[in-house]
C-alpha cells in the first residue's frame, strides 16, 4: 500500500534528496510523501522497483500513445542506433517525417524539427515576431504551453490575482522579468466577447494568438467551435498569427484537434506522440509563415539549430508510431476514452460523490464538483477538491492504477477492454474512499 515507508521507492528518494534538489528532475512527477520510482514498462503496464503492477493511464504525461516497448518502435530504433544515433548531417529521416505529418494536417506546408514541445511553442512564438515584426502575445489564462518565459504566463493564477474585468498578466515563476509580462495578453478561455476585446485593445503590436484547443491544465475542456472561430477571424482582422499548441491535442484524431474542429491556424506545435518515445517537437505551418527560417539567402530572419533537433532515432521512431495511427486505431482510442468516461461518471453517482469527468478521445480528467468546467477559473479546485482528488489518485494507486496526481488519464492503443473495466473498477473502488472519508 502507497505509502510505505520501508518500500524501495522511498528509500531512493531519500538517497536521491543528496543529488538532486527535492530529489527530483520534473516537477510534474513529484509526488509527497515520495515518488514511485519505476522499474520497466510494457504495453499499458509499468512496474516499479519495488515490483509493484500498474496499468498506465499516466504514459508520460500524454506521450506514449502506443504505451511501452512496442515492438515496431523498438525495432524503428534499434535498427537506427545501428547505423548511428546523431549526425551534423541531415538525414533522410526528417524529410520522411515531414512529409507524414503535413499530409495529415492541411494548415502545414512545412515543419521544423526541436527536441521538446517546449521549444516547439518558443521557436513558434519568435517565428511570429519574425514574421510580424511585433514583440506581443496572446495566451488563454491557466493554459500550460512549456517552460517558456512568455509561455508560462498566467498559469496559475489564484483567484486574488485574476482581475476585476480581464485577465491579468502574472508571473508563474519567481524572477520572471517585468517587461515579459507586459508583453503577454492574457485572454479568458472559451470567453469570446473578453477575448476578442482584449485581441483587438492590442491588435496592432500582437505577433500572435496561443491557444490549445484543449487546455490540460485549465482543465481539459474542449473549447467551443465558435471561440477558436472567433479567434481565427479576430487574428485576421489584426494582423496576428494563430497558433495551435497541438503538443498534446494532436493525440485526439488523424489531423489532430484542427481536424475535428475544422479550424486551420497559422502555426501549429507539435511534440510528445510524433517522437515514437523520444524526446521531440515540430513546428509546422504555411511555407510563407515557416520561410522566417530559411538559410538560403543566408542569415535566415529567425536562426534555429539544436545538437540532436531531427536526430534520426527520434524520427524513425516517430515514423513508426505515426504509421500505426491509423483511423482504425483513432477509433479504438475513442472508444476505449469514452467507455472509461461513462464509466468514471456512473461511479460518481453511484458513490454519491459531486464530480465528472472531462475531455475527449483518449483523454479525460476527473473533476470533483458539480459546476460546469469551461476554463481555468471553472476548474480551480478548492481546499476540499484538492482532498478528494488526493484521496482518489492513492485510491488508484493502491488499487494498481496510475493517474496524473491533478486527475489527467492519458490511455494508449496497447488497452484491451479488460483494461479498461479495471480502470472503471478502480476509479469506483477510489471514489468509495473519497466518498468515505467525506
Amino acid at each position: 500500500m502507497y505509502p510505505d515507508p520501508k518500500s524501495k521507492s522511498q528509500a531512493l528518494y531519500a538517497r536521491a534528496l543528496t543529488s538532486l534538489p527535492g530529489g527530483n528532475t520534473r516537477t510534474t512527477v513529484f509526488m509527497k510523501p515520495y515518488p514511485i520510482y519505476a522499474a520497466h514498462g510494457a504495453g499499458c503496464r509499468v512496474w516499479d522497483i519495488d515490483g509493484n503492477e500498474f496499468i498506465d493511464c499516466i504514459n508520460n504525461f500524454t506521450s506514449l500513445i502506443h504505451g511501452h516497448a512496442h515492438p515496431a518502435l523498438i525495432d524503428a530504433a534499434t535498427k537506427q542506433l545501428a547505423l548511428g544515433s546523431a549526425f551534423g548531417l541531415p538525414t533522410e529521416s526528417e524529410v520522411d517525417l515531414a512529409e507524414l505529418l503535413a499530409a495529415r494536417l492541411p494548415s502545414v506546408d512545412q515543419l521544423r524539427f526541436a527536441n521538446s514541445g517546449t521549444e516547439a511553442v518558443m521557436m513558434a512564438l519568435k517565428a511570429a515576431r519574425a514574421f510580424t515584426g511585433r514583440h506581443k502575445i496572446a495566451k488563454c489564462e491557466g493554459a500550460y504551453h512549456g517552460s517558456y518565459d512568455y509561455a508560462e504566463v498566467s498559469l496559475d493564477p489564484t483567484p486574488e490575482a485574476w482581475g476585476r474585468n480581464a485577465p491579468v498578466s502574472v508571473a508563474y515563476a519567481k524572477g520572471t522579468p517585468d517587461n515579459v509580462l507586459s508583453d503577454v495578453v492574457t485572454i479568458p478561455f472559451n470567453n469570446i466577447e473578453a477575448a476578442v476585446s482584449l485581441i483587438r485593445e492590442h491588435g496592432s503590436e500582437l505577433a500572435c494568438v496561443l491557444v490549445d484547443p484543449m487546455p490540460n491544465r485549465a482543465g481539459l475542456a474542449p473549447a467551443d467551435k465558435a471561440y477558436l472561430e472567433a479567434l481565427r477571424a479576430v487574428t485576421r482582422e489584426v494582423g496576428a498569427l494563430l497558433i495551435f499548441d497541438e503538443v498534446i491535442t494532436f493525440r485526439l484524431g488523424y489531423h489532430g484537434a484542427q481536424g475535428i474542429w475544422g479550424i486551420e491556424p497559422d502555426l501549429t506545435t507539435l511534440g510528445k506522440i510524433i517522437g515514437g518515445g523520444f524526446p521531440v517537437g515540430a513546428i509546422g505551418g504555411r511555407a510563407e509563415f515557416m520561410a522566417v527560417f530559411d538559410p538560403r539567402s543566408g542569415k535566415p530572419a529567425l536562426p534555429h539549430g539544436g545538437t540532436f533537433s531531427a536526430n534520426p532515432v527520434t524520427m524513425r521512431a516517430g515514423i513508426a508510431a505515426m504509421e500505426l495511427l491509423d483511423e482504425a486505431a483513432f477509433a479504438r482510442l475513442d472508444a476505449i476514452g469514452n467507455a472509461v468516461r461513462d464509466g468514471i461518471n456512473a461511479a460518481f453517482g453511484q458513490h454519491g460523490v459531486a464530480g465528472a469527468t472531462v475531455g475527449l478521445g483518449s483523454l479525460l480528467k476527473v473533476h470533483f464538483s458539480d459546476r460546469p468546467i469551461r476554463d481555468y477559473r471553472s476548474a480551480y479546485m478548492t481546499p476540499a477538491e484538492v482532498r478528494s482528488q488526493g484521496i482518489f489518485n492513492t485510491g488508484l494507486l493502491n488499487r494498481g492504477v496510475l493517474a496524473a496526481g491533478y486527475g489527467l488519464m492519458a490511455l494508449s492503443t496497447a488497452m484491451t477492454d479488460a483494461d479498461v473495466d479495471a480502470i472503471v473498477a478502480a476509479a469506483s473502488g477510489a471514489l468509495a474512499d473519497v466518498a468515505a472519508a467525506a
